[in-house]
């Protein structure tokens, strides 16, 4: 085919390669459906560079191919790194390039294909909750071990409160149960949960509580990847259990409870021990105590035993024996110096009595003397210390006379008395 046009119209129409990529890129990039597009395909290839990671995408039957672009910038917030061969799903928007003539997809995030939009949103929401610790290890409480009173926090028509209650019954009688109803399934579910944990909470008798509800669909049990309640659980004063019957994934409140299980029969089962296997321990504690107590008291008895065989080869009685003969002796020592030492005090004490009789004054006037007193006691001495008409007082070996003084002689003389 041959087109005749003048050469001054394929002039004025023709388009330089420029200007062609550059309207296409207005094209491509000013589109509202390709500034933000998702796009599903399979992995082709992948390549690291300094600036980013470059990998193609295809359809499975290898009809269509795109190339894509992760920046460095944003490679640490995919959900997914793209490795060749696997099915995802990407968010970006197209770029063209027009150096080399090309257009390729700027990636924002990728997700495991088959997943959607709220996979993501688990996914951020997720990273987020464990940057702050709320999954660690360490913030996790135990359970006690003989509550004697729980909160259990679930729907009242649903057959996960039957359960609980039949098993707490069957296992631990005379426990006391406190119900926070809440609903545990559609938009108002996770409003709901929150307001009836903080029932419990102030209420201030449960020891744990129990967060359960039967099995369902993944969106059924959406509430429970939902911040409000995630943080509830946190914050909770008591540990929580949670027993939400699913198996295949764990939800946020499962992470940040102290203990999960994947039904609410086990959760009850969890938090208090049966009745029957305390009385179980408890019996075998007793054998365990009486097998002590008879070992015990059959070693005292070998050791008594043992201590009876090593005195008698001691011959201690021998010992005993002589002992008690040294003690005979030491008693017969001391008799004797006692005796010694009474009969050495007797003397003495007698030689003492014969001086002191020596020295009585009445010994003396028994002798033929006598005793001249004044009135006021004082003994006379010499004639010059009386007067005339003095009454004095005699005092004889046997006896005493009063006298009174009729004559007083110098010393060469005696007293005249009458």
């Amino acid at each position: 085919m041959t087109f005749d046009l003048p050469d001054s119209l394929i002039l004025d129409t023709a388009l330089s390669v420029s200007g062609l990529t550059d309207y296409i890129r207005l094209l491509l990039e000013q589109d509202e459906q390709l500034r933000q597009v998702w796009v599903t395909g399979e992995v082709s290839s992948a390549n690291h560079h300094r600036s980013g990671l470059f990998f193609s995408l295809q359809d499975t039957d290898g009809t269509a191919g795109i190339k894509c672009v992760v920046w460095n910038s944003q490679l640490a917030k995919l959900a997914q790194i793209p490795v060749a061969g696997e099915q995802i799903i990407i968010l970006g928007s197209i770029r063209v390039y027009p150096q080399r003539g090309e257009y390729q997809l700027s990636v924002w995030q990728t997700l495991p294909a088959g997943v959607g939009l709220q996979a993501l949103r688990y996914q951020q929401l997720k990273n987020r909750l464990l940057a702050e610790g709320l999954f660690d290890a360490q913030r996790k409480r135990s359970l006690p071990i003989h509550p004697q009173t729980i909160a259990v926090v679930t729907s009242p028509t649903a057959a996960a409160w039957g359960d609980i209650q039949k098993t707490l019954k069957q296992r631990y009688p005379g426990l006391h149960v406190l119900f926070s109803p809440a609903t545990v399934q559609g938009e108002q579910a996770p409003e709901s949960i929150v307001k009836a944990i903080e029932r419990v909470d102030w209420d201030g008798r449960a020891e744990v509580l129990i967060l359960s509800r039967g099995g369902g669909a993944v969106e059924e049990l959406a509430c429970f990847n939902d911040e409000r309640v995630v943080r509830a659980v946190a914050s909770c004063s008591i540990p929580v259990i949670t027993g939400i019957g699913h198996q295949r994934d764990e939800s946020l409140v499962d992470l940040v409870a102290d203990v999960c299980v994947h039904t609410p029969t086990a959760a009850a089962e969890t938090v208090v021990p049966a009745i029957a296997e305390l009385y179980a321990e408890h019996r075998q504690r007793v054998l365990a105590l009486h097998e002590v107590m008879h070992d015990f008291g059959e070693n005292a008895e070998n050791k008594l035993q043992a201590l009876g065989n090593r005195l008698r080869r001691l011959r201690l009685d021998r010992q005993l024996e002589q002992e008690a003969q040294k003690l005979v002796w030491k008693r017969r020592q001391l008799v004797q110096a006692t005796i010694a030492r009474s009969h050495q005090a007797k003397q003495h004490l007698e030689l003492l009595r014969q001086k002191l009789a020596t020295l009585d004054p009445k010994a003396v006037l028994q002798r033929g003397y006598a005793v001249v007193r004044q009135e006021n006691g004082a003994i006379a001495r010499t004639a010059v210390e009386l007067e005339v008409g003095q009454d004095l007082s005699i005092q004889l070996g046997q006896g005493e006379v009063k006298v009174k003084v009729t004559e007083t002689n110098n010393a060469k003389n005696r007293s005249q008395l009458s």
